[in-house]
C-alpha cells in the first residue's frame, strides 16, 4: 500500500513537473496564446567569477496559437514582441536575491507560427555586482554572507510580452529552472 502511495504521488508530481513546461495562458488578452516551446543551452552551475558581463541562453522558442483552434486566424493576429523578465528565488536557505532582469526584445511571431531567440541574456553584471552574487567574487570573499555557503541556488523565472498587431497585450506562462552559483 506504501508504494502505491509513493507511486501515485511521484506520478502526479512528474505530471504537474511535465505540465509546467507547456502551460497555457488563456486569460490573456487576445485570440492568441505565447508559449515557450523549447529552450537549450541552460547553464546548471555558473562560477560568478567566470561568467564575464553574462549568462545566456542558447536558444528559446516562442509560439504564437490561437485560443480558438477551429476559429478563423489573421495576421492581425500576430504578435510583435516586446520585452522579456526575468525574476530571481532562493531555493537554498538564504532570503536575498538579483534585481529582477527586464530586457528588450524585437521580433515578430506570426499566428501559428513560432520565433527563435538565441543566446538571451538571464542574467547581467547588475545581477552579478548585487548580493548576494557579489558575496561569490573574488573581491567579496567567496561566501554567501547570509548563509556561509560557497553555493547559492536560484530558481530562475523568465516570461516574455508582447502584443498583438490590433493592440491585445500577451504574455507566456512563466518558465522556471534552477542554476546553481559558486564562486
Amino acid at each position: 500500500m506504501k508504494r502505491a502511495l509513493i507511486a501515485v504521488t511521484a506520478s502526479i508530481a512528474l505530471t504537474g513537473l511535465l505540465a509546467g513546461c507547456s502551460e497555457r495562458v488563456d486569460d490573456s488578452e487576445g485570440g492568441v496564446i505565447l508559449r515557450v516551446t523549447d529552450f537549450n543551452g541552460l547553464p546548471a552551475r555558473v562560477s560568478v567569477n567566470l561568467a564575464g558581463d553574462a549568462v545566456t541562453i542558447d536558444s528559446i522558442q516562442i509560439d504564437n496559437i490561437p485560443k480558438d483552434p477551429n476559429g478563423g486566424t489573421s495576421a492581425l493576429m500576430d504578435v510583435e514582441m516586446d520585452t522579456y523578465e526575468v525574476r530571481f528565488s532562493r531555493t537554498d536557505t538564504g532570503t536575498r536575491v538579483p534585481p529582477p532582469l527586464l530586457e528588450r526584445v524585437f521580433g515578430l511571431v506570426p499566428v501559428n507560427g513560432a520565433t527563435t531567440y538565441e543566446n538571451l541574456p538571464i542574467m547581467r553584471a547588475t545581477q552579478f555586482n548585487n548580493p548576494p552574487l557579489s558575496d561569490l567574487l573574488v573581491s567579496g570573499g567567496g561566501i554567501d554572507t547570509e548563509t556561509g555557503s560557497q553555493v547559492i541556488s536560484l530558481e530562475i523565472t523568465m516570461r516574455f510580452f508582447g502584443e498583438t498587431i490590433t493592440g491585445d497585450e500577451v504574455a507566456t506562462a512563466p518558465i522556471r529552472f534552477v542554476v546553481e552559483f559558486v564562486p
